[in-house]
């Protein structure tokens, strides 16, 4: 690829990239726009920018600024964070505080939903917060909060599924691409050594100088406040059909030719296949080199360990760099079906609100200074029937939903680990209006901000909330329904705070109920050898003291009867989820369009080459139609084996009911690729690999535990992912021209569409109507 190119000294001068000196005498403010919808409120946005550095920065001020960012906005007790939100001047946090990924260092951070006459004082507010900072410091048990969480981050390197080869190079990059040594960027050991020594002979003095330097006395800064303007879009629109009008006017009809003439050769170009010479000049791999078993992760099960009634599941790797990995999984079915909206507000409370004698900020810096972190969430998964036929379309009612507490801990840790489980499971502070009001306002703003920046998967979540419960169930709690909700409980926690507080606390009354509790609780553990020889006394000590009777009742069989939710939350589905093409108005320049249906039915099996197809026509078809054509920055499908649902999506999408037809006649392009793949083999190698890649993903140690525990939790049996592999690596272009005739017949198909109200308009002269709803 790169043997046309040479040696090219002099490019590099202009290719050098300049530092940019801090030139403003005093800080700028500016105002502008943004669109707002008719029922949107006149808030505004404020977010204060700085140019951090016009100068290289040491190894130690590197990883010095790196904490510092940590101490001020890295969790909701940091100390800027906290204060801004405790304010009650705005909704949520802009701005995300350090970015150091350029040359230079740039620092934001603001506050949305701000009122008109509240503007200055956010500025206000964030300067004297600064101030003080400079004056007292950070205390030792911050500092060290703070150390601990990014020293552990660095020495565990946990890339998730990303490679850590590629992440390396990407460090790397980061200082190479300015000249500097590739390698300086991934030594952290010395620089942290001496940040460390500093600290202890100045304590926050080194944070203290870096503040007033980088921020306080720092003039290269910039205050942006964006207003709201209700006619700014339409005002947008008109601008630019106005001057597509008069640049049309100002050409001849020779050069309008040329550009018909152009385009159309443009979309032949972007339709047309690369030729098979061409794909060979690619290295690939070829279906011999993959590997054909399943990769199954270690998994041992001990029910009712030590005659407690948990259940404990371990997977012992290799090696896990001293870190144990743990799940606390509790049963949440006896919880009222009105109620699992409020999970995701519960499960935050756990860890925002402080707990026991803890307060918010006490608990975060415990947890940081003890731990790798502690999250906490609502786990609900579909699983396979006992006596049904594994690998079938289930009929969505069987399915287990836990309060699932995560964290990670060095083997020596543990101890402190699982009493922070123990304390937020038990004693978080629920009695916490202020904070429930400025979770749930936070909660509003950023599902706003999601419906606008991320529509395709608002779509996504809403078509499959029509035919499966637990998709009803998941888009109730995190999708487009939750944002009513959200605001639901707003009022409710701002003018009824005791019926709201009732609700919270019979949750967690339900949840740690004497009698069941401990048949539904299950602690996952990953580790290796030395850890789980290490930490089994204080495994013991957590399992004899977790709430609930050791010889506890048993909950329902989950595998072979339906789930107690199931009754009324169909009752609910059918008022307020019928298959229709619905759309949302919001405030945007783009849509996201999504169309879905039935692909399989209940009890119908589900091949593995499935996953093959849907692939290759999110990457190619889809790619070549929405992307590349239509100009989309993004176009995929999605099918789900389990519920049989299949949907098409676009992202940032400038077409609307252009994307609906191209999704329309993806059967029919699906057909012509099953007859082509009978005289093209390597296109259909190439669909199988890319299918393989997908399942074949680098995990991390706790993936890789967090993976093999939802295959027990769900049922899911080695048999038959070794029957689904099989099926992806044997997939023949008979299982093209299937899929397709069942694309083509999809069953109860709808749509669900993020866009605006000029959009619609557009769409429905097209022919394409939908039930409209205003969201924002």
């Amino acid at each position: 690829y790169l043997k046309d190119f040479g040696p090219s000294p002099e490019s590099n001068p202009a290719s050098t990239i300049q530092w940019q000196k801090k030139t403003f005498d005093a800080p700028k403010k500016i105002r502008n726009p943004y669109p707002a919808g008719n029922d949107q409120p006149e808030t505004h946005m404020i977010m204060m920018n700085w140019l951090v550095n016009d100068r290289p920065l040491t190894p130690v001020e590197e990883i010095t600024v790196t904490i510092l960012d940590h101490l001020l906005m890295g969790t909701s007790s940091s100390i800027l964070y906290k204060t801004l939100m405790e304010s009650g001047l705005g909704e949520s946090i802009t701005g995300g505080g350090l970015m150091s990924e350029l040359m230079q260092g740039t620092f934001s951070a603001g506050l949305k939903g701000v009122k008109p006459e509240d503007s200055d004082k956010v500025e206000e507010l964030i300067m004297s917060t600064l101030q003080k900072v400079v004056e007292e410091g950070f205390t030792e048990d911050a500092i060290a909060a703070s150390m601990n969480t990014i020293e552990f981050d660095m020495r565990e390197f946990n890339t998730g599924s990303f490679p850590k080869g590629l992440s390396l190079m990407l460090g790397s990059m980061r200082e190479w691409i300015y000249d500097r040594s590739p390698t300086d960027a991934l030594r952290f050991e010395e620089p942290l050594a001496e940040l460390k020594k500093s600290i202890s002979e100045s304590g926050s003095k080194v944070f203290q100088d870096m503040v007033k330097e980088f921020l306080l006395e720092n003039t290269h800064r910039s205050t942006l406040e964006m207003f709201p303007s209700k006619t700014l879009e339409e005002e947008q629109l008109q601008e630019e059909k106005d001057r597509l009008a008069k640049i049309k006017e100002s050409m001849s009809e020779e050069e309008l030719q040329k550009i018909i003439d152009t385009t159309t050769e443009l979309k032949k170009l972007q339709a047309a296949e690369d030729a098979p010479e061409a794909r060979a000049t690619i290295p690939s791999l070829e279906l011999s080199d993959l590997k054909r078993e399943v990769t199954e992760y270690p998994i041992a099960v001990s029910e009712n360990e030590a005659d407690t009634g948990v259940t404990v599941v371990r997977h012992e790797l290799g090696s896990t760099s001293g870190i144990a990995y743990a799940n606390l999984a509790v049963d949440v079915s006896g919880v009222a079906t009105e109620d699992i909206p409020l999970l995701p507000l519960f499960t935050r409370m756990m860890l925002e609100t402080g707990a026991g004698e803890y307060d918010s900020v006490a608990l975060s810096r415990r947890i940081g200074t003890h731990t790798g972190g502690v999250s906490a969430s609502a786990l609900i998964a579909g699983v396979e029937v006992e006596g049904g036929t594994e690998g079938a379309v289930t009929s969505g009612e069987h399915f287990v939903t836990k309060l699932l507490i995560t964290g990670k801990a060095t083997s020596d840790k543990t101890d402190e680990l699982f009493s922070i489980f123990d304390l937020i499971l038990r004693d978080a502070n629920l009695d916490a209006k202020s904070k429930i009001i400025e979770i749930l306002k936070q909660a509003k703003s950023q599902k706003e901000s999601t419906v606008q920046g991320s529509g395709h998967a608002t779509s996504n979540a809403r078509i499959r909330s029509r035919y499966n419960v637990v998709g009803y169930i998941n888009e109730k709690m995190t999708g487009l329904s939750s944002l009513d909700v959200v605001k639901d409980l707003l009022d409710q926690a701002e003018n009824d705070f005791p019926a709201l507080l009732a609700r919270l606390e019979n949750i967690r009354n339900t949840i740690l109920e004497k009698s069941t509790c401990r048949d539904g609780m299950i602690l996952d553990l990953t580790g290796d050898a030395a850890v789980f020889e290490k930490i089994q006394p204080s495994v013991e000590n957590f399992l004899s003291k977790l709430p609930g009777d050791t010889n506890a009742e048993k909950l329902q069989d989950f595998y072979s009867e339906p789930h107690p939710w199931v009754k009324e939350i169909k009752e609910e589905m059918a008022a307020n989820a019928p298959i229709a093409d619905e759309g949302f108005i919001v405030p945007t320049q783009v849509s996201y369009v999504g169309k879905g249906g039935r692909l399989y039915d209940v009890d119908e099996s589900v091949s593995g080459s499935t996953a093959v197809v849907s692939r290759f026509l999110g990457t190619g078809y889809m790619w070549d139609n929405i992307r590349v054509i239509g100009g989309a920055y993004g176009g995929f499908c999605q099918f789900n084996p389990r519920d049989g649902v299949f949907s098409f999506l676009s992202y940032r999408d400038p077409n609307l009911a252009g994307s609906i037809d191209v999704y329309d006649g993806a059967a029919d392009a699906l057909l012509a690729s099953a007859a082509d793949m009978e005289n093209d083999p390597d296109a259909l190698t190439t669909a199988i690999i890319g299918a393989i890649a997908d399942m074949d993903g680098a995990l991390s140690p706790d993936q890789k535990g967090s993976a093999q525990f939802k295959r027990w939790l769900t049922r899911e049996s080695p048999e038959q992912r070794q029957k689904y592999r099989d099926e992806v690596l044997n997939t023949t272009p008979a299982d093209f021209k299937a899929f397709a005739e069942r694309l083509k017949a999809l069953k109860d198909p709808s749509s669900a569409v993020v866009s605006s109200k000029a959009a619609f308009e557009d769409a429905a002269k097209a022919g394409k109507e939908f039930t409209l709803k205003n969201v924002m």
